[in-house]
C-alpha cells in the first residue's frame, strides 16, 4: 500500500511516519503532486499556522491538488482546520472541503487546549473497535464549528469538530499517532479499513 503524508513544512511529521511504521507501513513525505495523486491512501498532518501552510500549499498546486483526491484522505489537526472553509488565523481562506469555519477559543479559556479529552460516539467505520467514550491527545488553539459533517465533536467549554467527514475526506483535531491504544486504532481503521 502507498501512503503519501503531504509535505508543506509544518510539524509533527516524524511522529505519523513512527506511528505508520508501527503498523507495518512505510508512509512516503512528498509535496510532488504525482505522487500524491497516485497513492493508495493520503494523510495530511500537521502543527503549525495557517496562513503560511495555506500559502505553500498554493505556492506548489497543493490546494488544487488535494480538493481533487479521491482515494481515502485524513486531515490531522492543522491538516483538520486547513480542509475547513475560512480559518481566523491570520484570516485566511482555506480549502472548502468542509463546511466547518475555524475559530480561535475565547480569550477566557486557557490555550491551547492540551491534554486528554473525549470524542462524542459515532458508528462510522472509522471508529471501529474503538470503545466510547474514546480518549485522545489533543494540542490546538484554534477548533473547527460543528457542522452537518461533525462525526464525532468534542467540549472544551464549548462543543466543536473533533472528527470530519465528506465523501473520501476524514479529519480529525486531536492527535490519533500520539493518543496510544485508541490512536493507533483509529490509525488503523483509515488505513485498512476505509
Amino acid at each position: 500500500m502507498k501512503v503519501a503524508i503531504i509535505k508543506y513544512n509544518a510539524g509533527n511529521i516524524k511522529s505519523v511516519l513512527l506511528a505508520l511504521k508501527r503498523l507495518g507501513l512505510e508512509g512516503t513525505l512528498t509535496d510532488n503532486p504525482e505522487e500524491i495523486l497516485a497513492a493508495d491512501k493520503v494523510i495530511f498532518p500537521g502543527q503549525g499556522e495557517a496562513k503560511s501552510a495555506m500559502r505553500y500549499l498554493k505556492s506548489r498546486g497543493l490546494d488544487q491538488v488535494i480538493k481533487s483526491i479521491t482515494n481515502p484522505f485524513l486531515g490531522i489537526c492543522l491538516g483538520l482546520q486547513l480542509l475547513c472553509e475560512h480559518s481566523e488565523e491570520g484570516d485566511t481562506p482555506c480549502l472548502g472541503v468542509f463546511n466547518s469555519q475555524v475559530k480561535k477559543f475565547p480569550d477566557h479559556l486557557k490555550v491551547p487546549h492540551m491534554g486528554w479529552n473525549t470524542l462524542s460516539e459515532s458508528a462510522d467505520p472509522i471508529f471501529k473497535d474503538i470503545q466510547f467514550p474514546a480518549y485522545f491527545y489533543f494540542v490546538h488553539s484554534y477548533y473547527a464549528t460543528v457542522s452537518a459533517q461533525t462525526l464525532s465533536q468534542t467540549d472544551y467549554m464549548l462543543p466543536f469538530s473533533a472528527v470530519l467527514k465528506k465523501d473520501n475526506f476524514y479529519a480529525i483535531q486531536p492527535h490519533p499517532e500520539k493518543s496510544a491504544d485508541v490512536g493507533e486504532q483509529f490509525l488503523k481503521n483509515f488505513l485498512f479499513n476505509i
